[in-house]
Formats: structure tokens, sequence, C-alpha cells
């Protein structure tokens, strides 16, 4: 699968910190940048039947449809399509008015990302977001008017700002809209954001683990009730509409990021990531020269990664992989390790995978942690 990291975005919300840039004069020396990284790595994927196509990072919407079409175009030159190829454009509803999903809708991206966050206005007030709740429900309904009806939705649950019943109206608008797919976070406070500074302040009260976990525990019950699957910790789709992409990552499967900050992975044990200022990456992409660094994982890292990643998800980790594809000594250490989790039950073994019951989710992390190689 390919991933494209495009890193422009219009704000920059109360919850997150991560910096990009707003040069929007940048855009077109950005794209030609990103078509010429796409052939400087041509040969990275092993398999060169895509499945997947990305279109992520700031705010991808930012780019005409003549710029997908190019880069999308670009990325034909050296890899097929699969013949049912999941192509994705991460928006903000501010930005899916009708004439840019007029214009996408004659483009080959098939599935729309919507950074949805709630449906109430004094949510996206304390997230600093661009649109308010009608905008986020018409950019919706808009997007399958002109056609779109493989969406995904990400919604933010826990915040100071909402409480169980407002959860439960933001889910049950979810269903009324027919979402097929829905990405749900706690919301987190990150280091030196306006969030954090408020909550220093006392201007509003921090997430509260335990409302966090009530909210978490009924969204799964209320979602498996009507229809879709809770296949990773925070995904949930209809049958048939998982993400493609972000299923990918989760088995460990071979990735190529393009753009700046964009990671790339072989499957194995090496990982690489771009320069993320975007003049650097712009200069050096125009010598030839691919602007990354990158690490060579240790077993014992990757050991850790996947159990961290696999443990997320419905299916779990293979038994059989695990025991295959590292050494004798880590295989026996996991075997002594889960012993005592398999008898408390925040593990099982089903069908020869390793996993965690959904009813644990809520804590998956803390659990997969104690299982690592040190």
């Amino acid at each position: 699968m390919i991933y494209i990291h495009i890193p422009f975005c219009k704000q920059k919300c109360s919850y997150c910190n991560f910096h990009f840039s707003t040069s929007y004069n940048l855009k077109d020396e950005m794209v030609s940048a990103i078509k010429k990284e796409i052939f400087l790595r041509k040969d990275f994927l092993q398999n060169r039947d895509i499945k997947s196509l990305y279109f992520g990072g700031g705010t991808p919407s930012i780019l005409s449809t003549d710029d997908l079409n190019s880069i999308i175009d670009e990325v034909l030159k050296y890899f097929s399509f699969s013949s049912d190829i999941e192509i994705t454009l991460e928006a903000n509803p501010d930005d899916l008015d009708k004439n840019f999903l007029s214009g996408l809708s004659k483009t080959a991206v098939n599935r729309l990302s919507i950074g949805t966050q709630s449906f109430f206005n004094e949510d996206l007030r304390l997230m600093n977001r661009a649109h308010n709740a009608s905008e986020a429900e018409d950019s919706i309904k808009r997007s399958q008017d002109f056609g779109f009806s493989n969406i995904s939705i990400d919604l933010i649950y826990g915040s100071p700002t909402s409480n169980l019943e407002i959860w439960k109206q933001n889910l049950a608008k979810t269903l009324a809209l027919e979402i097929p797919h829905i990405s749900a976070y706690a919301l987190t406070v990150e280091p030196k954001t306006a969030l954090e500074s408020w909550i220093s302040s006392g201007k509003v009260v921090g997430p509260i683990e335990e409302v966090q976990h009530d909210e978490f525990i009924f969204m799964t019950d209320f979602l498996s009730e009507n229809g879709y699957e809770h296949y990773e910790i925070s995904n949930f789709g209809k049958p048939g509409m998982h993400s493609r992409h972000n299923s990918a990552y989760w088995e460990g499967k071979e990735y190529l990021g393009i753009g700046p900050s964009a990671h790339s992975f072989n499957g194995s044990d090496r990982r690489s990531w771009n320069v993320a200022h975007n003049k650097k990456y712009i200069d050096q992409i125009a010598a030839s020269n691919l602007p990354e660094e990158h690490e060579i994982l240790t077993e014992k890292e990757h050991f850790n990664e996947m159990l961290m990643i696999g443990l997320r998800t419905k299916k779990g980790v293979s038994m059989d992989r695990l025991k295959t594809d590292f050494s004798a000594d880590i295989f026996e250490k996991l075997i002594m390790n889960i012993k005592s989790k398999i008898y408390s039950e925040s593990l099982v073994i089903e069908n020869n995978y390793l996993k965690i019951p959904e009813e644990k989710w809520f804590s998956a992390d803390g659990i997969a942690s104690d299982l690592f190689m040190v």
C-alpha cells in the first residue's frame, strides 16, 4: 500500500501539537516533489499490485482535483492497482463543498475519511475546529449526494464538554446518517497544546478515565447491536467496510510513505521516515536525494511492535508467526508470560491466535506492554 502525506493544514487543533506548514504557496512545489519521490521510490515495494492508496496528513483536500489526478497517474506509472483498490482522501467538513465534491467524484478516489470529531458545537469549540455541528452533518450528506457511500468519520469521546448522554446522541446521529465506518478515539491531552493550558489554568476540567471507559463500553455494545464489527480498538465497520489501509498497518505488512514526515516499512525490520521540514524535503527531492532517516529494528523491537499493534485487533496475533519469526528463547518467554494473563482472562488463545477479549480492550496497551521483551 502507499500513503501520501500532505503536510498542509489550515488550523492547529487544541488537542494536537503537531505543526503543519500553512505556506500554501509551496503547494505546487510540494506536488511536484511528491511525484518525483514516487519515481525515486518506485522499487521500494516488493508487491507492486497496490490495494490501498491513502491521502492523509494535514488537509489533503487542500489539493485540487487536478493535483490528485496527477499524483494518482504518477503512482500508476510504476505500480498497478488492484481491481478493487481503496483510494482514501482525508478531509475536513468545511472543505467538502459542492464544487470540490463535484470534481472529486470524477477522480479515482472512492473513500472519504471525514474529520467530524463531534456533532455538538461545544465539543468542536473546545477542539478549535473550523467547522460547526451543522457543517459536519451537511458535509456527510453532500458527500453521499455526490456518490460517496464508503465514508469513515472520526469521533472523539471523553471530552470535558461532553457526557454519556451527548456521546449517545453522537453515535445515534452517526447511525442516522448511515455511516459505514467509524474511528473513535478518547480525547487525550498533549503537551504544549491549548487544551493542556486550559486544563492547567482551571478553564476546563481534564478528561476523566472512568468516564471515557464508560463511554467506550457503551459505544462497543451500541455499535455491535447495530451491525458494526469492532475489528480494532478504535475502529468499527459494517461487514466489508473495514479500512484496508489501516488493516495493513495492524497486520505488519509493508507500506510506502511519500511526502514530508511520511514513514515507510519493509514488512520486516527496516523503518524509514522523511524529514518533516517542507522546504528541506522539497530541496532534497529536487536534488534526487531521498530526505530520509531509517532504523533497523532489533528482534525484540520487532516482537514488541507486533504485539502492541496486533493485540489491538479482533483477530489478534498469530502464534504460528510468533513461533517462526522469532527465536526460540523469545517465544518460550512469551509462553511463560502469558500464562497468568490467560488465567486472569486478560488474554485468550483462539484458533491459534493470541488476543485480548473485547471487554478488556480499554486496557489493551497495558496488557500488551506487560509482554514486551526488554
